[in-house]
């Protein structure tokens, strides 16, 4: 059996990539990378077939998770995702709403937010770190990480 999971944010060059990065890392620890599918996309449409920003590359490089980040390209959600992951995660409330109003309605996939899974979290979205300074990348990787975490545990589960 293998689980396919999708990050969703809204550009795809912030959140959602380094969500990528991140868990895939520890798939790949784990020795799971047979087993569970990892992708990204953006609720909009502005930054299509772009690298992830610099500045998400940049603090993904200063934690170890450049390799991952270096051929990611942004790409924005196609109703054809719902049919084909078993697993959608929203950085934020926002994405979500996206995400609910264009699931079909045929499709059953687990649909919800990816701090929902980090256990002792703060808070339940992903701030967008895009119009903020150099520690709102930092603080996106604090966030992840946790949720990349309990993600992890729940989908060993499943498995």
């Amino acid at each position: 059996m293998t689980v396919s999971v999708l990050f969703v944010c809204l550009g795809n060059i912030c959140r959602s990539p380094t969500a990528e990065a991140v868990f895939r890392e520890r798939v790949i620890a784990a020795g799971l990378e047979e087993k569970i599918c990892i992708d990204s996309a953006g609720t909009g449409d502005w930054h299509i077939g772009r690298a992830p920003d610099p500045r998400t590359r940049e603090a993904a490089a200063r934690r170890g998770y450049h390799y991952q980040m270096d051929s990611l390209r942004a790409r924005q959600v196609d109703p054809q995702d719902f049919y084909e992951f078993d697993v959608v995660l929203a950085m934020d409330n926002a994405n979500l709403a996206d995400l609910q109003a264009m699931q079909p309605a045929d499709v059953t996939v687990t649909l919800g937010r990816f701090l929902d899974y980090a256990s002792g979290a703060s808070v339940s979205e992903v701030p967008d770190p895009y119009y903020g300074g150099e520690d709102g990348f930092d603080r996106v990787l604090d966030l992840i990480e946790g949720g990349a975490d309990g993600l992890l545990d729940a989908l060993r589960e499943r498995l």
